[in-house]
Parts: structure tokens; C-alpha cells; sequence
């Protein structure tokens, strides 16, 4: 939103939202709906109240934090949505009525624009459009909740909550008639928003991302074939799509994954609806990803609440499309001598357990003081060479053992390096290391994690500068696999795979095509297939927040291993 964001003014403008019901006259010093809209600025100022509240962690402000319950995260404290992992929960902890409470929140703003706008100075023309844009985020709104509690209670532009607030008790409606709710609102927003907005405006709605929405509200339902058409024009592959060229995967730089995740890649065209986070001294406002998944090695030193899970990092595939292991590791490398990283043996002796690979393979030694690394592990070289020889969004998306991470320590930048040591808690982000919260042995997140300071973008680690898709053009094409996969016309082997490997292919990630020929790369069947996109969105949309909804909607949540989110010692790991 150039980054469209008018936050100065949020305060004000939404100021109307709460207060009195009954009173007859208008405080001077206050505003209220039916002073406040007169002007297209007024009109700007409300919607960015809409679209502010996106940011606020019980919406999507923590949705990466979702993922440690679909088996890609790992964590602890309610940022990563523990107590739900465990089950212990109740419908009255925080998290659950705050989440309730904000989405209607944010529908309850689209409402205030959509029974307003009409007051101000423009043209029918732009008020429509305003309306659209009201009604694309209610959608969204809606759409969460339904994803999250199914059929909910629909309040419209009729409700004129001054008045209502008292009585506003209504009973939920049935999830199909959410959904219609919703798919009206969208269809709203794909006739009447623009396909693309001005660079000023850039971040806001589009028609495509009501399109993309829609899609994704219909696959949701099992319509396969209906959500199939939606991708399908979004892509411009329908005949007399307005939508050809307008987005592609991002390719710029030497790292496009990497950088898509990085201020310049994060406004490209492959997001087709991001969240627009910006910062810098006195405009901080984004979304607290660099506070709970940095480390103590990033800017304001983090928590690292969502780590990346070990079973995340195991499922990236070598390079040439083979299913990563420890045995063919161990063997490539002269490893098998020990167990496993996770296998323990018992000391015969002491009776406690040891970790014999990781005491020989992992972990160096630091000098006395612990200011720096007295012996290396004599297999750095081969654990590097390891991870080098992975599917590459590895390296991108989480940090491994022994590589660096440009850190902030003592308001300065600092190079930091990830070096495991048997001894708990010495490794200091002030001595160039990278120190875990808690001592816990994961692998810390490097994906929308702040880098040094960001050239000063950077000024509150719970204001994180970089966008957060919502959804992006790989995911359109993992969701248009998935409808080849279930479509109700039969499963389509040929076209689920193509868009498959679109994802796979592509620039800065070059992994081998499904089907190119090799044993490692076969397959047939719909369940072979299926596990192939299953694969490719754990490992693509790592830390978006996807995997919990994904897992539920294929009803695979309970097959996930429970134990991975729990608070686990480093002696431990998994």
C-alpha cells in the first residue's frame, strides 16, 4: 500500500467504533459515523481501520504460529499455540475468545464503511469500489471463523451496532449459509475492485485476490471443480482472462526464495494478498515475526516461541529428489559408527542416556571463557556439505547448525554462527553465537526473521517490516494441484503434477520434476500424487501458517506426532 498504510490518522478514524449508544448529540472532541465521513480521505482512513487489524496477533498477527500445530512448528508459550497442541485448553483461554471477539471486530469496521461511505464527497464509481473492498475483507473475516468454529452468527451492514449492542445475540447460522455469505461478498469484490491498483495504493484488494479467495473458500467445501475454475482464470489460462501476466513467481536476485521473503520480494507479483507491515522510528506497524521466531541473535533480542519442528527439517529432499534419512546420511558420510541424531544408547555405567552422534558428529568445543570455539566438530565440513546438498528453500527458511545469520547484538550488526556444544546455555549471541531461548535444541527459524537491522527499517521486534502473504501465486498453484487431485470430474495425474512441479522448478529452488524419469521421482496413483503436494506444501509454505488447515481439511491431524510440540530439554530433541 505505498505500503497503503495511513496509520497516523487509524486512531481517529476508528475512534467511532466504541463509546456511548444512546446519546442524541456529538461530543466535539470525539468522532463518531455520522461526523466523521465526508471525504475520500475519510473513506481512505476507514478502510486502513479494516485493514489494520490484520496485524493484531489474535488474527492472523501470530498465524505462523499455526503451524506448530499442523507438524511444520515447534514451540512453547501461547504464541505457538501450545495448550492446543497438548489439548488442555478451554474455550475461555485468551487466544480463543480474543480471536472471536477481533475477526468480528474486523467485520464490524467493514460494516461501518459499508453504512457510510455513501456520505462522502465522491464518485459513485469509487464508492462502489469502496464497498467491494469493505465487503472482501469482511469475506476474509468470515472466512477465518468459519475455518476455525464452521457455522457462526452473520452480522451484516443491517446491524447498526450503536443501537444493537445491547441485544446483539443472534444465533449462528449453518456453515453452508456462511459460505454463501461469504462467496457473495466475494463476488462483489472480483466485479467491482481493480485487477491491479496504482503503485500509491499498492497492498490493497484486488479483483484477483477475490478471485483467489473465492477459490480457496470453495476448495475448502469440496468443490473441486468450481475452485478449479476460480485458479484457472487467476492464472490466465480461461479464455478471456483479465488475469494473464498479472502474477508470476518471483525470480529476481541470486536467492528468489529466499528474497521473496524480504522487503522488494515481499511487494512482488507473485503475492497476490499480503499483509503490509512497515516500521522505522514512528510508524511502527507490522506483525511480531522477528520477536517470536528470532533468536537471541536478532534485532531486540527474541524469543524463538515457534521453531521450525525436526520433522520439518527432515522432510526436505537431497537434491536429486530422493527422501532425505538419517541411515543414507550416516552411510554417505562414515557416520555408522553411532545411532541416529535422535537414538540414544545407555551408558552402562552411569545409567543415563547418551546421544553418541551428536556428541561426536554435532557438537564443538568452546575455549574457557566461551568468547569463541576452541575445536570445531571434526565433521563441520560434512554436516554443511549435508544441508548444501538439500532441497534449497531448506536453507532459506530455517537456520542450520554452522552456518551464519546476520544478527543485531548491542545495537550493532553482528555476524553470528550456529555452534552446538554438549554444554547447555554457553553459546552467546554477544560472542558471535546464536543462542536458543530456553536451551532447546530446534532449529530456529530464518524466514521473515529480520536481518541486522534491516537498514534501519527495523525499530521494534514486535513491528516486523516485511509483508506476510496471505496468499501467493505458489500457493494458487498447490491448491489448483489439489483440486486435479479431488475433482469430482476424476482425478487428472497429468495436470496435478504440472502445477506441482511449477512449484518445484522454480527459480532459486530447481528441484527435479514429479515423473522426470527417475525411480525417486515416480508418481502414479491419486494417493501417490497426493502425498507429493502434501510434501510440497509443508516444505513451500513453511512458517505461513497453512499446515494446521491443511492437515484438518484433509482430516490427517490426527496422524501428526504429538510429541514434537511439547516444551522438550535438549537432552531430548524430539
Amino acid at each position: 500500500m505505498k505500503k497503503y498504510k495511513l496509520i497516523a490518522v487509524l486512531a481517529a478514524s476508528m475512534a467511532f467504533t466504541t463509546g456511548c449508544y444512546d446519546l442524541d448529540v456529538f461530543p466535539e472532541d470525539q468522532l463518531n459515523s455520522t461526523t466523521f465521513f465526508q471525504t475520500q480521505a475519510h473513506a481512505d482512513q476507514a478502510m486502513m481501520g479494516v485493514y489494520s487489524l490484520m496485524t493484531d496477533e489474535d488474527v492472523f498477527g501470530r498465524q505462523f504460529g499455526f503451524d506448530c500445530l499442523g507438524g511444520v512448528g515447534s514451540g512453547y508459550d501461547p504464541a505457538s499455540y501450545a495448550t492446543i497442541a497438548r489439548g488442555t485448553y478451554t474455550s475461555s483461554e485468551g487466544f480463543v475468545t480474543n480471536k472471536f471477539q477481533k475477526l468480528y471486530e474486523g467485520i464490524s469496521r467493514a460494516n461501518i464503511v459499508l453504512q457510510n461511505v455513501d456520505k462522502c464527497d465522491m464518485t459513485e464509481e469509487l464508492k462502489e469500489r469502496y464497498k467491494a473492498e469493505a465487503k472482501f475483507m469482511r469475506a476474509l473475516y468470515y472466512f477465518t471463523l468459519m475455518d476455525f468454529w464452521g457455522g457462526v452468527p452473520i452480522y451484516d451492514e443491517t446491524t447498526i451496532v450503536e443501537d444493537e449492542f445491547m441485544s446483539m445475540l443472534k444465533p449462528k447460522s449453518d456453515i453452508e449459509t456462511v459460505r454463501q455469505f461469504i462467496l457473495t461478498d466475494l463476488e462483489e469484490g472480483i466485479k467491482k475492485l481493480p485487477v491491479e491498483w496504482d503503485s500509491t495504493n499498492k497492498g490493497r484488494a484486488t479483483s484477483g485476490a477475490a478471485l483467489a479467495l473465492k477459490g480457496k473458500v470453495l476448495l475448502y467445501a469440496g468443490k473441486y471443480d468450481e475452485a478449479k475454475k476460480c485458479f484457472r482464470e487467476l492464472i490466465g489460462e480461461t479464455e478471456n482472462s483479465q488475469y494473464a501476466g498479472v502474477y508470476k513467481l518471483y525470480e529476481e536476485g541470486e536467492n528468489p526464495y529466499s528474497d521473496l521473503f524480504k522487503p522488494g520480494g515481499d511487494e512482488s507479483s507473485e503475492m497476490i494478498f499480503a499483509i503490509q507491515n512497515i516500521g522505522g522510528i514512528g510508524q511502527d506497524f507490522g506483525m511480531p515475526t522477528t520477536f517470536y521466531m528470532g533468536t537471541r541473535a536478532a534485532f531486540g533480542s527474541c524469543w524463538n516461541n515457534v521453531m521450525a519442528s525436526v520433522n520439518l527439517v527432515d522432510s526436505y529432499e537431497w537434491k536429486d529428489g530422493s527422501p532425505f534419512s538419517w541411515t543414507e546420511a550416516k552411510a554417505s558420510y562414515g557416520w555408522n559408527g553411532y545411532p541416529t541424531y535422535n537414538d540414544a544408547v545407555e551408558n552402562t555405567e552411569t545409567k543415563k542416556k547418551e546421544y553418541p552422534m551428536r556428541e561426536e558428529v554435532f557438537y564443538s568445543k568452546l575455549t574457557e571463557d566461551n568468547k569463541s570455539v576452541k575445536e570445531y566438530t571434526t565433521h563441520r565440513a560434512e554436516l554443511l556439505s549435508m544441508y548444501e546438498n538439500r532441497d534449497p528453500r531448506m536453507a532459506s527458511t530455517v537456520i542450520l547448525p554452522y552456518t551464519q545469520f546476520k544478527g543485531w547484538v548491542s545495537n550493532k550488526a553482528k555476524d553470528t554462527e550456529f555452534v552446538m556444544t554438549k554444554e547447555v546455555g554457553i553459546c552467546n549471541e554477544t560472542n558471535g553465537f546464536i543462542r536458543v531461548n530456553g536451551n532447546y535444541e530446534y532449529y530456529p527459524f530464518r524466514k521473515f526473521v529480520a536481518e541486522y537491522d534491516m537498514d534501519g527499517a527495523i525499530n521494534n521486534r514486535a513491528d516486523t517490516p516485511i509483508n506476510f502473504p496471505l496468499i501467493r501465486l505458489a500457493d494458487v498453484y498447490l491448491m489448483l494441484a489439489e483440486c486435479y487431485i479431488f475433482s469430482e470430474s476424476g482425478f487428472d495425474k497429468d495436470n496435478a503434477v504440472k502445477y506441482i512441479n511449477k512449484v518445484r522448478t522454480r527459480k532459486g529452488v530447481n528441484m527435479p520434476e514429479i515423473n522426470n524419469g527417475t525411480p525417486q521421482m515416480a508418481a502414479n496413483t491419486k494417493e501417490e500424487v497426493f502425498e507429493r503436494l502434501r510434501h510440497e506444501r509443508t516444505i513451500e509454505l513453511a512458517a505461513e501458517g497453512h499446515s494446521f488447515s491443511d492437515m484438518k481439511r484433509w482430516k490427517l491431524l490426527e496422524t501428526l506426532n504429538g510429541c514434537i510440540f511439547r516444551r522438550i530439554p535438549v537432552q531430548h530433541f524430539r
